[in-house]
C-alpha cells in the first residue's frame, strides 16, 4: 500500500513513516507539512491512500481534502488529529473522507489504513458514537437558516447597518454580498464547538483565520467588481 503523510509536525510524520513502514506493507511515498502539499503530492504520487493532519497552516487539512476530491473524486483520505470538533467531523462526512481517527490512537492506523484502502469508511469509536446527533443538528440548522435576501430592501434612512448573529465562516461572505452592512460582528461565530456537552472559552483561532479569509475573499471580489 501506497500512501502520502501530511502533517505540520515533522517529528510526527518521520514516527508515523517510520512505525507504518516497519511491517514491509506499506511504503510512505510522500511527507508534507500543509494542505497545499497535499494537495499537490496527491496530484503528483496517486497514493492509495492520503493519512493527513486537519489543522496546519496555510491551508488545513479539510480544505484540503475538499479540494482533492473535488478533482479525485475515488480519493480515499484518513485523517489523523488531536481536534474532534463537531464543526470536523460534520464537514469530513461532507466533503466524503474516509476515515478520522484521534492521534493518541496509534494502534489503529494500520488497521484503519488497510480498512480505507478497501475502499470502508472508518471513524474512530468516540467519533462514530456522535455522528448521528450531528448530523441531526446539521439538518435543523439547515432547515433553520435565514433568507438574507429579506434584508436587502430595508429602508436604512441613513442609519447605520450593523450584521450580528448567526455568522459562521462558511456564510459570512454571502451574508456581507446580500446585505451591504456598514459592520460585521462575527465574535459569536469564531467561538470553540461544544464538545461532549462542554465549551472551552475563548475563540477558535482555526475559525478566526477562515472567517478573516473569507470576508478578504469578499473584499478582494468587490474590488475587482468596481
Amino acid at each position: 500500500m501506497k500512501i502520502v503523510i501530511v502533517d505540520d509536525d515533522i517529528l510526527v510524520s518521520s514516527a508515523l513513516k517510520t512505525i507504518l513502514e516497519a511491517g514491509g506493507e506499506v511504503e510512505v511515498t510522500g511527507t508534507g507539512q500543509d494542505g497545499k502539499d497535499a494537495v499537490r503530492l496527491y496530484d503528483e504520487l496517486l497514493p492509495d491512500v492520503l493519512l493527513m493532519d486537519i489543522r496546519m497552516k496555510d491551508m488545513n487539512g479539510l480544505d484540503a481534502a475538499e479540494q482533492i476530491l473535488k478533482m479525485h473524486t475515488d480519493a480515499k483520505i484518513l485523517l489523523l488529529t488531536t481536534f474532534s470538533d463537531d464543526e470536523y467531523i460534520v464537514k469530513a462526512l461532507k466533503y466524503g473522507v474516509k476515515g478520522y481517527l484521534i492521534k493518541q490512537d496509534y494502534g489503529s492506523i494500520l488497521p484503519a489504513l488497510q480498512a480505507v484502502q478497501m475502499n470502508q469508511t472508518v471513524f474512530g469509536t468516540a467519533i462514530m458514537s456522535r455522528i448521528p446527533g450531528l448530523l441531526q443538528k446539521e439538518q435543523k440548522e439547515k432547515e433553520q437558516t435565514f433568507d438574507w435576501n429579506s434584508l436587502t430592501d430595508i429602508d436604512r434612512d441613513g442609519r447605520l447597518f450593523v450584521l450580528a448573529g448567526g455568522l459562521t465562516p462558511d456564510n459570512v461572505r454571502r451574508a456581507i454580498e446580500q446585505v451591504h452592512p456598514d459592520v460585521v460582528d462575527v465574535s459569536s461565530g469564531i467561538e470553540y464547538d461544544v464538545v461532549g456537552g462542554a465549551q472551552k472559552p475563548g475563540k477558535d483561532p482555526e475559525k478566526m483565520r477562515l472567517m478573516k479569509r473569507n470576508i478578504a475573499a469578499w473584499q478582494i471580489s468587490g474590488k475587482s467588481d468596481n
